[in-house]
């Protein structure tokens, strides 16, 4: 899912690193939001709504809509897609206010 140009002009990217979502390790480079990074490796429901419980991902991707609110060690309401991924960063699902 990240973009990979197979021309002479090589997509340039940072260091590889691992960070978790949901328990589970997915790779990030430096420089990447979190959104980013979950995007790339197909996770697209980062919380739910509270009362109906609908999923929600990146909708405006410029930190305005909050549509991407995750828990970021152990912090909710974090925004996915303003947050940059750092090494061994522990990402949660996020379900209604993130009490």
């Amino acid at each position: 899912m990240r973009i990979v140009d197979e021309s002479e002009n090589t997509v340039k990217r940072g260091n590889a690193f691992c960070i978790t979502m949901d328990g589970r390790q997915v790779e990030a480079y430096e420089g990447e939001t979190v959104a980013t990074v979950l995007q790339a490796t197909g996770i697209r429901t980062l919380r739910k709504t509270r009362g109906m419980s609908l999923p929600r991902g990146v909708f405006c991707g410029i930190g305005v809509c909050y549509d991407c609110l995750v828990i970021i060690d152990k912090r909710p309401n974090q925004r996915a897609c303003m947050t940059e991924a750092i090494p061994g960063m522990q990402v949660e699902s996020q379900n209604g206010v993130g009490h």
